[in-house]
């Protein structure tokens, strides 16, 4: 039960740590759902993200490869103590897919960017020297 001061159960963490911690932890589990589809779609073959792969020019062990990535980072963003770390490793696969869009597919690359921002963000605020939530 709150206390009239604002804190949560008497305790030393005010209500509004508490609501950026529950948004935060709503984030993390949103993106890696996200990643999750992404890398389970390229790892499955769908039609789409093979055509993609070959647009690339890369190969389609690139497809695998990037597809093995997200679902890791995706995994790894579900406990506290690995969060960072798979932000960042979702944050960098973001960057490649930004400059991928841009220089390759000469596309939109709103949607990786959107990513980046919030592998970003997830990074910043669990990183080990940061936890205010």
């Amino acid at each position: 039960m709150a206390t009239v001061s604002g804190y949560v159960d008497g305790g030393d963490r005010p209500r509004t740590a508490v609501a950026a911690n529950v948004a935060l932890w709503l984030m993390q589990i949103l993106v890696a759902l996200a990643f999750a589809g992404a890398g389970s779609a390229k790892l499955s073959g769908n039609v789409d993200m093979v055509a993609m792969f070959d647009a690339i020019g890369v190969g389609q062990w690139f497809r695998f490869v990037t597809g093995g990535l997200e679902i890791f980072g995706a995994l790894l963003l579900l406990t506290r103590a690995t969060a960072p770390f798979g932000a960042l490793l979702l944050a960098c696969v973001m960057v490649g897919a930004v400059v991928t869009h841009l220089a390759v597919l000469h596309n939109s690359p709103v949607g990786p960017l959107v990513l980046l921002v919030m592998t970003g963000l997830i990074a910043w605020r669990r990183w080990p020297s940061q936890r205010r939530v």
